[in-house]
């Protein structure tokens, strides 16, 4: 199941390609949305050509990053730049891509006057084919000669990595190989030490090892494979003919997996899960049907795919998805089933937003989005109702809104294929999305309960515990600049290698902020990198913080704290650059806000202000302020 049967098919999707418009400026928007619509290898060739027609060199302006890939193979692997750049188009992505003249991938990384070094790519891709992989590994090989081999081979891909990280210092991904050999010796192919297929397996294992200690992601074509069927990936006559790993049917599925990856990577996985309820988390109408009446649970088929489902959205919301519900329902009667229900796997406690109502689905989404303070975009909606799920396309186009039938076998495969929720890794923050959230509705009911801010800021007891950056909290230092658009000063990107950087620089610090008070804790809640300029400036390089903070005197008290590590660097000033993207318009007077003078504007809207340190005095907050 190669073809992305989680979108929609959009039956005049040829006649609006014709109809593109060949206006730079009003192309792209457009082509994002035929982007989003079920494409095959066909299909997704004739977009790719089109835009690129029409946008040689991309869009003006981009909410996203620009990224240039460059797919290293020892294989064909022209047919699949096409499905990586209309994934990338699917989520608003522009990429360029580069791929090495055939089989030349090593000689490309090794000379620094190559056109790979020229186009310094951004991201790397190394795709190399299971043939190459397995050259000279035969059936004749004793286990010591096989583990020899197999070793060969993980020092190999490891040059690739090192040289690639060398050059570029940029993310990699290494694409797992196919398991394409044939058997030997049959169901215990484990035991020919000098099996390919067993080879494979072994090498599959290695790369991934090897990923997780030298912090290079997997592409995992591998499992995509099995699920689907090794014939869908490959096809041996294609091999012969053109050297064709992976099949042209295959290209945008391949290209999805890459797409969503470099979303991750630029923080634009999806945050939050919306859920109807009346026949899509339970069989049957819970105001008609009653709570005895649904279906749910043991006893029958459609009962148990049904508990199925929720089992799939626990274990999501358990690796930090957000759960919210949109229901055309009575409040009381939606509550019930997660109040009573023996058999529901979803409680109340799992759902951060709770809309149920009779207005129209695509106002409750809205409102959603802004009771949990994240964007649209942020959202991904789940529906049996194909009316739902086309309103809601139609007034929101930047909601994921996967094409499902009325049959919940097929939901959390849905869910699971589309790759809505692509993550690098779970942290300790993630895990603890759910009570974030339940914690910020009590803090709401406290703000309310008190009738002036003081009270309300001392009485939440809130203590910021800093610390520099440290490889410990690497992954989420990483995720959080990243995804973060809205309280995000300049939005500049970073890789881990670039966060080492800063952490190694003595002229340079990182500093990572959590905030807890007594209703729990606000997990990692600001991202600050100073830079000592030899003027004795220091450059206020990133500023990110956590929108569900805002008001409580986080922002002044991380100004101390700056300040006060600026002092040990020996700066005379500080300085601040906002830098205008389509999200962060609510940074834009912040240094103003502060206590920063503005020295300079440009026409784009950005600002740079200034702060004298020999006149700055802390301000006095309500918060206790700790250094871990």
């Amino acid at each position: 199941m190669t073809e992305l049967h989680w979108l929609p098919i959009i039956p005049d999707w040829r006649a609006r390609l014709r109809a593109l418009p060949a206006d730079p400026a009003s192309v792209w928007d457009k082509a994002v949305a035929l982007g989003t619509a079920r494409l095959n290898f066909v299909l997704t060739n004739g977009l790719d050509e089109t835009v690129r027609r029409i946008l040689p060199n991309g869009p003006e302006t981009l909410a996203t990053k620009k990224v240039r890939l460059a797919v290293l193979g020892s294989s064909t692997i022209t047919h699949l730049l096409p499905g990586i750049r209309t994934a990338g188009l699917r989520r608003g992505i522009w990429i360029d891509t580069y791929e090495n003249d055939y089989g030349q991938y090593l000689q490309e990384l090794s000379e620094t006057d190559s056109p790979l070094h020229a186009f310094q790519p951004t991201a790397v891709l190394v795709a190399l084919d299971a043939y190459h992989l397995t050259a000279g590994v035969t059936s004749g090989m004793d286990m010591a000669t096989a583990e020899a081999a197999l070793t060969e081979m993980q020092d190999r891909i490891r040059d690739v990595w090192r040289l690639a990280r060398d050059a570029f210092r940029c993310p990699i991904i290494q694409q797992a190989a196919l398991p394409l050999h044939l058997t030997i010796l049959g169901n215990n192919e484990h035991r020919l030490p000098g099996s390919r297929a067993w080879f494979v397996t072994r090498l599959n294992a290695a790369i991934r090892t090897m990923a997780e200690q030298d912090g290079v992601d997997i592409l995992a074509i591998d499992e995509r494979a099995v699920r689907d069927g090794i014939t869908r990936w490959h096809d041996t006559a294609l091999w012969h003919r053109s050297k064709q790993e992976v099949s042209p049917t295959a290209s945008p599925m391949y290209g999805d997996l890459v797409g969503r990856w470099l979303a991750a990577k630029q923080g634009r996985s999806f945050k939050c899960l919306v859920l109807d309820l009346d026949n899509t988390v339970w069989g049957g109408v819970i105001g008609d049907d009653g709570l005895e009446g649904i279906a749910l649970g043991q006893g029958s088929p459609l009962g148990e795919a049904y508990t199925a489902f929720q089992e799939y959205v626990r274990e999501l919301s358990r690796r930090g998805v957000i759960l919210a519900v949109c229901s055309k329902n009575d409040e009381a009667n939606a509550l019930e089933p997660f109040e009573k229900h023996p058999d529901m796997v979803l409680k109340r406690g799992d759902i951060a937003s709770f809309v149920a109502n009779w207005s129209n689905k695509a106002d409750n989404i809205r409102a959603i989005a802004q009771e949990l303070n994240i964007g649209l975009d942020a959202l991904c909606f789940i529906d049996d109702n194909p009316f739902e799920r086309n309103l809601v396309r139609q007034e929101l186009p930047m909601v994921a809104v996967p094409e499902v039938s009325d049959d919940p076998t097929g939901y959390p495969t849905a869910l699971s294929d589309a790759g809505y929720f692509e993550g690098l890794a779970v942290t300790e923050e993630d895990r603890e999305r759910t009570s974030q959230y339940q914690g910020n509705k009590a803090r709401d009911a406290l703000k309310a309960a008190v009738t002036d801010l003081p009270s309300y800021l001392r009485g939440l007891e809130m203590e910021l515990v800093w610390k520099r950056f440290d490889r410990i909290g690497l992954q989420r230092i990483v995720q959080l600049i990243n995804k973060s658009n809205q309280f995000n000063l300049t939005t500049r990107r970073y890789t881990d290698e670039d966060i080492v950087a800063v952490m190694a620089d003595p002229d340079a610090f990182g500093l990572q902020l959590r905030l807890t008070d007594r209703f729990g804790d606000n997990g990692i809640i600001a991202i600050i990198i100073g830079r000592l300029q030899d003027n004795k400036d220091l450059q206020i390089d990133t500023w990110l913080m956590s929108c569900r903070v805002l008001g409580r005197q986080v922002e002044p008290t991380t100004l101390n704290l700056i300040a006060q590590e600026a002092a040990k660097l020996g700066a005379r000033r500080l300085v601040g650059d906002y830098i205008p993207t389509k999200k962060n318009a609510m940074v834009k007077d912040h240094y103003a806000r502060i206590g920063f003078t503005v020295m300079e504007t440009d026409p784009a809207g950005g600002n740079r202000s200034v702060l004298d340190l020999a006149t700055f005095a802390p301000a006095e907050t309500f918060i206790h302020v700790i250094e871990g």
